[in-house]
């Protein structure tokens, strides 16, 4: 959910060209995530899976200088993903 938020949100801002509502979309799945893992894994968990959230929203901007917009939230999203798939709780 995480990841997909990444990519979620800048796709809505990207093809409807309103970064706010770009913003709603990323907050509401950051939001969601936040809670599931809250609900899984406690407030650690959660805080870690938020913070690497907003890390990634943050460390896509400069790379998507370089590499290009889509390919820095891809890159941002699959760690976020990668992250969350690792520590989540598999009982």
């Amino acid at each position: 959910m995480a990841a997909t938020g990444l990519a979620g949100g800048y796709a809505v801002a990207r093809w409807t060209g309103k970064r706010p509502l770009g913003g709603v979309v990323l907050g509401a799945a950051g939001l969601a995530a936040g809670r599931e893992r809250h609900r899984r894994g406690g407030v650690r968990a959660a805080a870690g899976l938020g913070a690497l959230y907003l890390a990634g929203f943050a460390g896509a901007h400069p790379p998507a200088r370089k590499v290009g917009a889509w390919p820095a939230v891809v890159g941002a999203a699959a760690v976020v993903a990668a992250a969350a798939w690792a520590t989540a709780d598999r009982a």
